[in-house]
C-alpha cells in the first residue's frame, strides 16, 4: 500500500521560512518514475499546484506567485520530497499536499493528508 506523508507545517510570521518533507513507502515500481508534486489548498479556495519536480531541479517548475521564493527536491535513495518556502506570505497560508504522480500509469496517482501551514504575526 503506497502511502505518502508529509511534516514539517506550522506557524510562521510573515518572511519566514518553513521546510515541508513528503515521505513516501510502499512504491514497488522505481521512485524515479514518479512525478512529485505540491499542491496547497487555501482557506475557502481550490486546490492549486504550487511545485513540481520530474527528475532534476532542472525540471522543476513553480506557480508564478511561489517562484523565486518556494524550491522543490526530491531524493531517490530516501523515497522522499521536499519543500523549501521562504519569505513567506501570508497568502501562502494553507493545507499543503504531496502528490505522486506515475510517469506514465495514469492510475498510480498518490496523496498524502496534508499538512497545515499558516503564515500570520
Amino acid at each position: 500500500q503506497v502511502r505518502l506523508v508529509e511534516s514539517g507545517g506550522g506557524l510562521v510570521q510573515p518572511g519566514g521560512s518553513l521546510r515541508l518533507s513528503c515521505a513516501a513507502s510502499g512504491i514497488s515500481s522505481s521512485f524515479s518514475n514518479y512525478i512529485m508534486e505540491w499542491y496547497r489548498q487555501a482557506p475557502g479556495k481550490e486546490r492549486e499546484l504550487v511545485a513540481a519536480i520530474i527528475t532534476t531541479p532542472d525540471t522543476a517548475d513553480y506557480e508564478d506567485s511561489v517562484k523565486g521564493r518556494f524550491t522543490i527536491e526530491r531524493d531517490g535513495a530516501s523515497k522522499t520530497s521536499a519543500l523549501q518556502m521562504n519569505n513567506l506570505k501570508v497568502e501562502d497560508t494553507g493545507v499543503y499536499y504531496c502528490h505522486a504522480q506515475h510517469t506514465t500509469i495514469h492510475a498510480l496517482d498518490f496523496w498524502g493528508k496534508g499538512t497545515l501551514v499558516t503564515v500570520s504575526s
